[in-house]
């Protein structure tokens, strides 16, 4: 039976595995003097209709700290929710090699508020405190929540009114712009986001993000950041092929509105079994379900999971792009008889 652990736990698209086997002829010049990255971030530019700077690197912890590693001063802050990836799954790498404070604020829904940003002004200019000078957001959020482009909008207003620069963890972006059936712009540029991580590994890649700055400016130095950073692929063309395949013909989109739609049919399925409580309803490809404490590791034997939240016995069940009706329907029949 398949996993509904993590769309991390996806296969990789048959596109994207024609397209690294494309590039796997003859040889190219590394570190991304070649026709794949130079073709990739074309693709970028055309996609986001403006002229941004394109930083590949090898994974989404990776983006993050290149992205705002190029925006902090070894004082800065960064302000980001309690539940954020980078505060709570990256094992402290961007405290670590940023050298620069989390400034975390608890949030049931995953998302900041302007009155998070104007609270982390507190202290600013006095150098006995670290300076919040950076907020990172994330879309879609750790709680499978979106923000609105009004409401990132909102964000962007009110960081850079307050002198700050603001990223974009956009690790599942894909199924934030497919749920949202809005243009890409609209939730990076057209909102004001300063720096994106761009994700490829949750939506049909087999490894590799991009890492976007909006306003090339902020990348002068992205390059040495990336190196040092330990995220710079010597073959790079790898990386950048797959992204290439991606933004051909909306696939990315594809991929993440049949995930979307696959976690849509999962809520619907399981929503009437006796012991099943949905947490929320599904926006993107995350269902979040309370269940019977006894029948989390039975379930978890039979297809893994994680548990979301120990405290009220809710666990999270991710979809893909590979996600079958068949590998839903089985799913809910293993639910329906370890529950009855």
């Amino acid at each position: 039976m398949r996993s509904f652990a993590s769309d991390n736990a996806s296969g990789v698209h048959p596109a994207v595995i024609d397209a690294l086997l494309a590039a796997n002829v003859d040889h190219a010049l590394a570190y991304g003097d070649d026709e794949w990255t130079a073709r990739a971030t074309q693709r970028f530019r055309s996609l986001l209709g403006a002229p941004v700077e394109v930083c590949f690197v090898w994974g989404g912890t990776g983006a993050n700290v290149v992205s705002l590693q190029s925006l902090v001063r070894p004082w800065s802050a960064v302000v980001c929710t309690a539940n954020a990836h980078i505060a709570v799954d990256e094992c402290g790498a961007p405290e670590r090699f940023t050298g620069c404070k989390l400034l975390t604020f608890p949030s049931d829904d995953g998302k900041l508020t302007p009155a998070d940003l104007e609270a982390s002004q507190t202290g600013r200019g006095d150098e006995h405190h670290a300076q919040a000078t950076v907020v990172s957001v994330t879309q879609s959020t750790e709680c499978g929540t979106l923000y609105s482009a009004a409401e990132l909008t909102e964000i962007c207003e009110t960081a850079h009114g307050l002198g700050m620069t603001v990223h974009l963890d956009g690790a599942r972006l894909g199924n934030a712009v497919a749920a949202l059936g809005c243009d890409v712009r609209a939730l990076t540029i057209d909102a004001g986001v300063d720096v994106v991580s761009f994700g490829g590994t949750k939506n049909g890649m087999m490894y590799g993000e991009a890492v976007i700055f909006c306003d090339p400016a902020l990348g002068a130095d992205m390059k040495f950041v990336r190196k040092q950073a330990t995220q710079l692929p010597s073959k790079m063309r790898f990386v950048a092929a797959q992204f290439d395949a991606l933004l051909t013909d909306d696939l990315w989109i594809r991929n993440a509105a049949h995930a979307n739609a696959m976690a849509q049919r999962l809520a619907d399925t399981v929503r009437g079994i006796p012991g099943v409580v949905l947490a929320r309803e599904p926006v993107v490809n995350s269902v979040f379900v309370r269940l019977p404490a006894e029948a989390i590791p039975r379930l978890q034997a039979s297809s893994f999971f994680w548990t979301w939240d120990e405290t009220v016995d809710e666990v999270r069940w991710m979809t893909s792009f590979d996600t079958t009706a068949e590998d839903i329907d089985a799913f809910a029949a293993t639910v329906r008889r370890v529950l009855a």
